[in-house]
């Protein structure tokens, strides 16, 4: 198989309301779709990467010159017999997971086309239905984040996950309020082994999990913490590649893995290493990163893999952007599930008319 070309769309879409995180308040989302032209077919995709470097070093900007200037003269020149193929021939290039995701998925989403079959069975998925999660960014008040708790709830989502911002005291009012909700901290790589004694506190209120508490290059102190804590850490930012999952299981700094398959280069790294968890009993779930339709929807297919057992932040389009780039839209069902679609590639129609409209530049590059 051979990529003829790569057309990179640069996008800009405002979000229905603000979103928070430790790094930063976003009112939109600038990112990148791909459509990926594989002997004739042509698979679209979507880069993860932020305009700002706080959650990655990678940008927008950097996955766009990364694309452009060096996977793209890679993988436009090169023939592969499967998708497992394009990572590794891109090793020579160090770091720029999200942008070689980008293309990856694409082909990956292009092959699924070729063999008319969806993109979560060419992966080797088995589900038709995935649970879904939610998260909750940081909200103005205690009391607005109550609510928003409740809403959620009562749209069907089978777990939440919030930002704490106020650690201990916010956790105990939400877990008053909803004490049989399934519920995670999300902490961002916000604190120090020095906040033990604040984790240690949270293990009174049953958390599925507390998610990369600790800096992102600190597996060590991540494994003295979780020796102390009764919650499971679960790694985010910590885990780029099959060998980091390796790294994390073998010296005990986690007992749950988050897989974004951006963040990992791409969907064959994320079935490796979830399959990897498995065999060592580390369950995993899917992250997201405020994605387009598209991403979302790739999202879903990467969760029907076998060790996906935990609800993933893969949540109803309807909760983020103004206007949404597929039909039909990625819907949560009143049980807090989404049916997985069942035809070729991600088995959404893209809007290529609401594309044009938020499109902010272009780039197409061929062989």
């Amino acid at each position: 198989m051979r990529i003829e070309s790569i057309t990179i769309h640069e996008v800009k879409l405002d979000l229905k309301h603000f979103f928070e995180t430790s790094f930063s308040r976003v009112t939109y989302q600038r990112f990148l779709l791909l459509e990926v032209v594989v002997d004739g077919v042509t698979g679209v995709s979507e880069c993860i990467a932020d305009e700002a470097p706080s959650y990655s070093y990678e940008t927008v900007k950097t996955s766009l010159h990364a694309i452009e200037d060096f996977i793209a003269p890679v993988v436009l020149k090169s023939e592969y017999q499967h998708p497992d193929e394009l990572l590794p021939s891109l090793r020579h290039i160090r770091g720029h997971n999200m942008a070689k995701a980008a293309v990856e998925m694409g082909f990956w989403e292009a092959y699924a086309r070729m063999r008319g079959e969806p993109l979560g069975i060419v992966l080797g998925g088995e589900r038709t239905e995935i649970a879904s999660g939610v998260s909750i960014g940081i909200q103005d008040s205690v009391g607005k984040l109550l609510e928003k708790i409740a809403t959620e709830i009562g749209d069907g989502y089978r777990r939440i996950k919030i930002k704490p911002g106020w650690d201990v005291a916010v956790v105990r009012q939400v877990r008053e309020r909803f004490p049989d909700t399934p519920l995670m901290v999300d902490a961002n790589s916000a604190y120090t082994l020095d906040d033990l004694p604040l984790f240690q506190e949270l293990d009174a209120f049953d958390l599925m999990m507390v998610e990369q508490p600790l800096h992102y290059e600190d597996m060590w102190n991540h494994a003295t913490l979780q020796k102390k804590i009764r919650t499971p850490v679960c790694l985010d930012e910590s885990i780029h590649s099959l060998g980091d999952a390796r790294s994390a299981i073998e010296m005990g700094a986690c007992r749950i893995i988050n897989i974004k398959a951006g963040r990992v280069g791409g969907l064959s790294a994320s079935r490796d290493i979830q399959r990897l968890a498995g065999e060592r009993g580390i369950p995993v779930w899917c992250g997201g990163m405020l994605e387009s339709g598209i991403g979302r929807a790739h999202n879903v297919h990467l969760s029907t893999l076998a060790n996906f057992t935990l609800p993933g932040d893969v949540a109803d389009s309807k909760r983020y952007f103004v206007e949404e780039l597929i039909e039909p839209r990625v819907e949560v069902r009143p049980d807090g599930t989404i049916e997985v679609p069942r035809g070729p590639g991600i088995g959404y129609q893209v809007l290529w008319d609401k594309v044009e409209k938020h499109r902010v530049s272009r780039r197409i590059l061929n062989r």
